[in-house]
């Protein structure tokens, strides 16, 4: 009787090896054929990754850009508009169909320019960054989905599947198909005002106690935005003569 338990046991245990390997052979497949079709997709906006996919307890279905207000977001892909409206979730919101079955999703957008029924071109301008809805400062959270977009979004899957590997404080640059790892430095001018290129983990907070001045005066002096966001690479006028 033990030796039939232990055939039984064994047996399923096979069955369950070849089930998750089936699985994972099926989504690395998946994942190949992905790269394949989106693999002119460019990204939507300009800024800094400020969350990933499946964060929060696996419940963040989408990848977060932090950027300036009023910023451009445009179109990764053609495609057709088939959603544009205001969620009390999603805030302004823009959801593109694309002709190889994917839809893309632009949420939290202080404005959107186009509407549902239009079609659009590979970065095309769909409308500018925001903090609209449940969202806590400026930026675009964007979805990918491979199929239709539901509730419960079983088909979204991580964007970085497109744009290749990327963590929380890349760089992103809009219109371009990956996360750009070469951050340019600017040089300080021999004249005029004193200047101060942003390092990744520096805030408004940080750079205005470095200099002896205020978040107010810095920000004022670069037209920063209510949120006082700054990103990595940006240059920052500290004093003017």
């Amino acid at each position: 009787m033990n030796e039939f338990r232990y055939i039984v046991a064994g047996l399923l245990l096979i069955v369950i090896y070849n089930v998750c390997n089936k699985e994972v052979a099926v989504s690395a497949q998946s994942v190949d054929e992905i790269q394949k079709v989106t693999g002119e997709w460019v990204f939507p906006a300009n800024g800094v990754v400020s969350d990933v996919f499946s964060s929060r307890g696996g419940i963040h279905k989408g990848m977060d850009i932090a950027g300036l207000a009023q910023s451009s977001i445009y179109a990764v892909a053609e495609g057709n508009v088939i959603k544009s409206y205001y969620s009390d979730t999603y805030g302004h919101v823009v959801f593109l169909e694309h002709p190889d079955g994917f839809e893309t999703v632009y949420a939290h957008l202080d404005k959107r320019l186009v509407s549902k029924g239009m079609k659009v071109l590979k970065g095309q301008e769909i409308g500018k960054m925001g903090n609209t809805g449940d969202s806590f400062g400026t930026h675009l959270h964007f979805e990918v989905h491979d199929g239709q977009w539901t509730v419960s979004k079983e088909n979204a899957f991580d964007p970085f599947i497109v744009f290749g590997k990327g963590m929380v404080g890349d760089k992103a640059v809009a219109l371009q198909p990956s996360i750009n790892e070469t951050i340019e430095t600017y040089a300080r001018p021999a004249e005029g005002p004193t200047t101060y290129v942003v390092k990744k983990g520096d805030t408004v907070w940080s750079i205005s106690n470095k200099f002896n001045t205020t978040v107010e005066s810095l920000s004022e002096r670069n037209n920063l935005d209510t949120n006082h966001l700054v990103l990595e690479g940006q240059t920052l006028i500290i004093k003017e003569f």
